[in-house]
């Protein structure tokens, strides 16, 4: 796994080498404010690499066995700053993924799920204008109010706690997306959605596949979409 038998989380930090030998894989180096900085998921990303001689190992008191490292007091100020612009950069980019992305530089991406957040906390919700649950929305005649209370209920139910536990102790993220499923699983679900748009919506087929590319999760499948073919009675 890429991640490293420690995980993403355990592997951030500094990464600080001597003479091209690593001494130090991912490690905080014992910065922070007040206390320690601890490895914690939102920062699973930062990594910062560092270079020093062997005329160094007094001042980063180099052990002799070329193990362990700890940073000069002079040089504290300056990789604190360093390191707390890299874990801000990388906590931005792990917080992205909850985020409302665009496609191009205008238009958001169509998503199954938004946040609402008000005074009393935040909420998650699905939301109903993503084209495969309108579309069924739309087509429900007198199960629609069904559907609504179901929606509401997945809403009102979604484990938080337990994705978060998860993610953190299990030391991944969670799958999403079709990932790891095959082309076919994913074509599946997007020829239903395709021929819905075409045949039940009449849009043209070369408008209906830009909106899929604009329709997360597939957004992620370019050439599944843009193979799709004109007639979507035709085998998909």
């Amino acid at each position: 796994m890429a991640a490293g038998p420690q995980g993403w989380t355990g592997q951030q930090g500094f990464y600080v080498y001597r003479n091209e030998r690593l001494l130090i894989a991912g490690s905080w180096l014992g910065l922070g404010h007040g206390r320690s900085w601890t490895k914690e998921e939102a920062h699973r990303l930062a990594r910062i690499r560092l270079d020093i001689t062997n005329a160094a190992d007094s001042d980063w008191k180099i052990d002799i066995r070329k193990s362990t490292a700890k940073p000069p007091i002079a040089l504290r100020a300056r990789l604190t700053k360093l390191a707390e612009d890299t874990r801000r950069r990388a906590r931005r980019v792990f917080a992205h993924r909850g985020a409302v992305p665009r496609f191009g530089h205008h238009e958001p991406l169509a998503q199954a799920w938004r946040v609402e957040k008000s005074p009393e906390g935040m909420r998650y919700r699905i939301d109903t204008d993503h084209p495969a649950i309108k579309a069924v929305l739309e087509d429900a005649g007198p199960l629609q109010s069904q559907i609504r209370v179901m929606l509401r209920v997945i809403e009102e139910t979604i484990p938080v706690q337990r994705i978060w536990l998860d993610t953190t102790e299990g030391k991944e993220v969670p799958r999403i997306g079709f990932s790891c499923d095959p082309p076919t699983e994913v074509l599946k679900v997007l020829g239903v959605v395709y021929r819905n748009l075409v045949c039940r919506k009449g849009m043209a087929p070369g408008l209906a596949r830009e909106q899929l590319l604009r329709t997360e999760p597939f957004n992620n499948y370019r050439n599944l979409v843009m193979a799709l073919p004109d007639e979507p009675d035709a085998e998909i």
